[in-house]
């Protein structure tokens, strides 16, 4: 059993005994004291719920985060005094290094119903940065923009409801330049590329977008337009499809270097376990992919039948890689992202990497989707990302940070604004939820818009893992 399902099913065995306790408490209070009694406490117990405890957080906030970082990472001396950071004497640092800073945060009592914020200030950049609610752990800042601010010991550090207890550790990564490689995206689905990299796709010289699935299931909102469910899924996949041509064109990339693959949703898993087999749409009543590929700029091996295989999908991915020759390859983490279709996109990018004559210098994996934690990265839109929750101390892990200016935050915004996926109303339920934790635990709504991937994805940071060659089993050149 996977650590995610142990952590799901506790959280599912604890929820069942305390709304068991809470219904003993309501039914007793009703028989002991007056009837109208249970009634109130259950609207209050409701509106507590929804307020501060229905994140899906499947881990303790008292874990520490539990990173390794790759063998000679640099560690500048550094020491947290009366809330400011200071680089020992002599200490210098990298100009555009990917910064952590570890450090213990312990939240108030008012830290378990409001979201505890480290801030930082002193420079240029001043950020925010969110915790879990009741967080007591480990944890790992990123201050990658707070570098000048740094060196010249002007950095501080302020805990909003919650205290920073020291013992701060700092490690610096060599910057990394993109901007002036061949670099290729690589999305499941329809708006994974910009959710993840618009920032960097957008300054690339040179950008590829590589959508893999047209995304026409859960069709639902196409329904209420008087769509049976097969046309409401045929709709929906074809304009994600216009949508992963399209909307790279916003940050400038050619509509010749975006393409949709046209596969189905959720379908690659079953592709892969019988690679010869076609794999059908489960909603849209399809068994070619050459609906959704009308609109890409040349012919790829796919489209001799149209039939939605795995090898048609590697046959697709080799010719691409071929003909882009990218420098770096953007792909979904094996790891962070438990997304069936993410995994499956990783290995298929590294199946149809093996023995082809072009090889990136790069792989960098990014995490649209968690496994402990959906609302990472926590927080506000246009603040910064700290790393996500980790607990493999075994796996090594190294962290690239990109900044985002607020131009840049803004331009990314409205390409997500495009995506037709992130249009629809959100259910009344969560606008609900929304209202409530606005007024009861302090949170911000979107201005962007309504979707929480606005919340989650338009921030000051775009966060990328350099993949070793040996974690992705290719000779880089």
């Amino acid at each position: 059993m996977s650590r995610k399902q142990q952590l799901l099913k506790r959280h599912r065995r604890n929820k069942r005994v305390v709304l068991l306790l809470a219904l003993m408490v309501l039914v007793l209070s009703g028989v002991l004291v007056a009837w109208w009694l249970p009634l109130l406490l259950a609207v209050l117990g409701w509106l507590a719920h929804e307020a501060w405890f229905a994140d899906h957080l499947f881990y303790s906030p008292r874990e520490d985060y539990l990173y390794s970082f790759p063998p000679f990472t640099q560690q500048p001396k550094v020491h947290l005094d009366a809330g400011r950071l200071r680089l020992d004497e002599g200490v210098m640092l990298d100009e555009g290094a990917t910064l952590i800073l570890s450090l213990r945060v312990k939240s108030t009592w008012l830290g378990r119903f409001i979201d505890p914020v480290v801030v930082l200030s002193g420079g240029e950049y001043s950020d925010r940065q969110t915790f879990e609610r009741g967080v007591n752990g480990v944890r790992y800042l990123n201050l990658s923009e707070q570098g000048a601010a740094l060196t010249a010991g002007e950095l501080r550090l302020r805990g909003r409801f919650c205290r920073l207890l020291g013992g701060a550790t700092l490690w610096s990564f060599a910057p990394v330049d993109m901007r002036h490689q061949r670099v290729m995206v690589i999305a499941p689905h329809a708006d994974d590329a910009e959710l993840a990299a618009y920032g960097l796709y957008s300054q690339a010289d040179e950008a590829w977008v590589v959508t893999l699935t047209a995304g026409e299931i859960e069709a639902e909102h196409y329904q209420r337009m008087g769509l049976d469910r097969i046309e409401a899924a045929r709709l929906k996949g074809r304009l994600r499809a216009w949508d992963s041509i399209a909307v790279p064109r916003w940050a400038g990339v050619p509509e010749t270097h975006c393409v949709q693959l046209g596969y189905f949703c959720l379908q690659l898993a079953a592709m892969q376990a019988t690679p010869g087999q076609p794999q059908g749409s489960r909603e849209a009543d399809l068994s070619d992919t050459r609906l959704f590929r009308q609109m890409n700029p040349f012919a790829l091996p796919g489209d001799v039948d149209g039939a939605p295989t795995w090898n048609n999908l590697l046959a697709d991915l080799r010719e691409l890689i071929l003909k882009a020759r990218p420098d770096v390859i953007v792909l979904p983490h094996p790891t962070l992202d438990p997304h069936p279709d993410h995994l499956c996109a990783h290995q298929a990018v590294l199946q149809a990497l093996e023995g082809l004559e072009w090889q990136p210098a790069t792989l960098l994996g990014y995490a649209n989707h968690l496994h402990d934690n959906d609302r990472w990265p926590m927080g506000n839109a246009g603040e910064g990302v700290a790393l996500p929750p980790f607990f493999d101390p075994d796996r090594s892990m190294q962290p690239l940070s990109l900044p985002l200016s607020l131009r840049g935050q803004r331009d990314k915004a409205m390409a997500l604004g495009m995506m037709h996926d992130l249009q629809p109303s959100a259910p009344l339920k969560r606008r609900v939820r929304r209202l409530i934790q606005r007024f009861m635990a302090g949170r911000v709504i979107p201005v962007y818009g309504e979707n929480e991937f606005f919340r989650k994805a338009v921030r000051r940071h775009e966060l990328f893992w350099l993949l070793k060659p040996s974690e992705a089993k290719i000779k880089h050149k």
